[in-house]
């Protein structure tokens, strides 16, 4: 299989809406919905194609297509700098500590703190690979194939990265956490909020969502226990995050209770371990097993290969110099796998 992550086009709208549909709720960021899919690419397609190098309200949106088959297989987002349009809210999660000097005892009572206290970072999400494609190292191409793309165009990302992980959602679609809290104050179910987020942002959280702490041992229990827990499908993605240095430092996700993970931006394994390299010749033998890549902007590609690197320069193998559209003495950023 020849795949390539690259950058976005507004002809990508049809298989980007089957993917959509794929990708089930409580995933803000691939609503099935053709208007909002469509603007995204609009937005995606104004962000490649801005001069100035700096962070801004932008969107990169990356496709991951099989070439053999002229297929979208994947999707990938950036976000350049978060909270420009609308307030990025997240909880904190904290702990207030009382004595009782009659009692004699100390009482710990978890609480939940409405922020915006990553507000003006990068996000990376919108993570998405069709099902019957999830072996091979696929995913981990597309999910890193962002950190490079950051690499390549590093003013235009803030000094930190988020990634916010999709919470626990039941096989009806609902969410325990929206449900004990939330949507207490919303008068609308999980799936409406999320839908009227995707294509309207939070701001309508601040209109309506309580201001002060929440205290836990006040929630359900079943919305207790979602904190801070990826769902399911999201453990393999939270794995690769904290391969490339990610950790959770308690904030979560104010839909559905999921992790928000964090790193900084130079720190990532993918940015700080690549290497940049001149083509000095293209060969089928031997060679690192490493993530390459080529092109800025939408000219970005990134694929699998095999890369030898020397002083002169690395040799990379044939398909994925057809796949990065380059030939000897052509520039490629290269991160062992």
């Amino acid at each position: 299989m020849k795949v390539v992550v690259r950058a976005s086009r507004p002809s990508d709208l049809p298989a980007l809406y089957e993917m959509a549909k794929l990708a089930g709720p409580g995933f803000t960021n691939l609503p099935a919905d053709r208007v909002v899919l469509g603007a995204k690419l609009a937005r995606s397609a104004a962000a490649y194609g801005k001069t100035v190098d700096e962070p801004g309200d932008d969107c990169y949106l990356l496709i991951m297509e099989d070439v053999e088959r002229n297929k979208v297989i994947g999707t990938a987002q950036i976000f350049s700098r978060i909270g420009q349009t609308w307030p990025f809210y997240s909880y904190r999660i904290g702990v207030l500590s009382q004595v009782s000097t009659e009692l004699g005892r100390t009482f710990r009572a978890e609480m939940l703190n409405l922020t915006t206290d990553y507000e003006g970072s990068t996000e990376v999400g919108g993570l998405f690979l069709h099902p019957r494609e999830r072996a091979g190292g696929l995913g981990m191409l597309l999910a890193r194939s962002r950190y490079l793309f950051i690499r390549q165009h590093r003013a235009r990302f803030a000094n930190r990265v988020i990634a916010e992980l999709r919470g626990m959602i039941d096989e009806a679609g609902a969410s325990p956490f929206w449900d004990g809290l939330a949507g207490k104050f919303f008068g609308m179910s999980f799936q409406e909020a999320d839908t009227f987020n995707a294509s309207h942002g939070h701001q309508f959280i601040a209109d309506l969502m309580p201001k002060h702490p929440i205290y836990t041992a006040m929630l359900p229990e079943n919305a207790r226990l979602t904190i801070g827990r990826p769902h399911p499908g999201g453990r393999a993605a939270m794995r690769m995050l904290e391969n490339e240095g990610f950790r959770f430092e308690g904030y979560i996700d104010i839909f559905d209770g999921g992790p928000t993970m964090v790193a900084d931006t130079d720190s990532i394994r993918s940015v700080a371990m690549a290497h940049d390299g001149v083509v000095t010749a293209i060969d089928g033998t031997g060679g690192v097993a490493s993530i390459a890549a080529a092109g800025r902007l939408a000219d970005f590609r990134a694929s699998l290969s095999e890369v030898d690197a020397c002083v002169d320069g690395v040799k990379i193998d044939g398909d994925a110099a057809g796949l990065l559209g380059v030939t000897t003495g052509d520039e490629i950023v290269h991160v062992p796998r």
